[in-house]
């Protein structure tokens, strides 16, 4: 929490009133949204579901170093797509409106370790009900890091950039990891949960199909390439998991982006909740293919305050959003992808270490922060 409230000069009328002006702006899309966006989404699919086996094609010559340098990028690119335009949009239900069996949040399963219908639960059900609420949103962090100047600071802090680093190389698995809960899960009493095991047990599966998937059957094909090519493989999950890792810090880290106390969202209202989106994300600038790469996650704030609308018009929507931050006097947190990742690292060292002057905490925070 900053020493002051960015929000305070708003009463209670205005929040509301900002909250039936949003509330129209997702309406006007809802009503406008039909087969140009339909056409759009299936483009997509279609266009990755080439690049992936185009570049799995060329890889199995990647004992050749033009082959292998071809296969790796395509690889690289045709991953990130499925998970960030592709599989966190599907699974967020942009799409369900078209009734395409194929193309729901139901049924969609992605390249990814985290089975999907444990990502809908700690993504779209908590981390998007209580968007960067210390001890309620686990995203805050994973569980790994300091992220908020009161809270508590712990020896285990100065790793932060270190866990971080590691954190983002691996990130499929780290959102594994924190879809299971495994921080409060790791108890014996809890291990021996029935619903935690079968959880676990579905982790287990997935990952044992994406390790065969990636570095068994593709390099068994690639012959000669074998190594090469698993070597191919285990680059692009590594490229995927860290534009994946940035895209997400810049959505929710850099300076400026607000964390909330869970006393500020008892009773909370539809404009309350509106207003903590706005404040608790960042957007990233750029051009039309940076943000198709980041799956349109660079338009955070317009996704968290309308995560089921399609992806594809989310550019649209930012011109009208930008305009009620300007009317309410609110800052809107964006820039270029450089200078956000620098801002979200940058937070990352500044809470790695120990505040300079000692806070007070009131009996209220300080339970938020012992959740936390």
């Amino acid at each position: 929490m900053t020493a002051i409230d960015p929000t305070a000069h708003l009463t209670a009328d205005q929040i509301e009133e900002l909250g039936r002006e949003l509330d129209a702006i997702r309406d006007e899309v809802i009503a406008d949204r039909g087969e140009k966006d339909a056409a759009y989404i299936r483009r997509v699919i279609s266009a990755q579901r080439k690049l992936e086996l185009v570049s799995r094609g060329v890889l199995l010559f990647s004992i050749f170093p033009p082959a292998w340098l071809i296969g790796t990028a395509g690889l690289s690119v045709a991953k990130i797509m499925d998970n960030m335009e592709i599989g966190h949009n599907v699974l967020h239900g942009q799409w369900d409106w078209m009734r395409d069996p194929k193309i729901h949040s139901t049924t969609w399963e992605w390249d990814h370790v985290s089975p999907s219908d444990q990502w809908k639960h700690s993504h779209n059900e908590l981390h998007h009900t209580y968007t960067n609420v210390i001890g309620k949103d686990n995203d805050l962090g994973y569980g790994i890091m300091r992220v908020d100047e009161d809270q508590k600071w712990h020896p285990f802090h100065l790793g932060q950039p270190l866990w971080n680093f590691l954190n983002a190389c691996f990130f499929e698995y780290g959102i594994a990891a924190y879809d299971l809960e495994l921080g409060k899960n790791l108890t014996k009493r809890r291990r021996k949960s029935p619903e935690f095991r079968a959880r676990a047990k579905a982790v287990g599966r997935k990952i044992r199909k994406q390790v065969l998937k990636d570095y068994v059957i593709h390099p068994l094909l690639s012959g000669p390439s074998f190594l090469p090519t698993l070597a191919a493989t285990f680059t692009a999950n590594l490229v995927r998991n860290l534009w994946t890792h940035s895209v997400i810090m810049c959505g929710h880290f850099p300076e400026g982006v607000q964390v909330f106390e869970r006393r500020s969202i008892r009773g909370e209202t539809r404009g309350q909740w509106y207003l903590r989106q706005m404040m608790g994300s960042a957007n990233i600038s750029g051009s039309k293919a940076m943000h198709f790469m980041t799956g349109n996650l660079s338009h955070q704030i317009e996704h968290h305050l309308f995560p089921d609308l399609p992806s594809n018009r989310y550019a649209e929507v930012a011109v009208k959003v930008r305009a009620l931050f300007e009317k309410y006097e609110l800052e809107y947190v964006t820039g270029p992808l450089p200078k956000q990742v620098f801002s979200a690292w940058h937070k990352v060292f500044r809470l790695a270490l120990p505040n300079r002057q000692h806070e007070v905490r009131t009996p209220d925070r300080e339970q938020d922060l012992i959740a936390a």
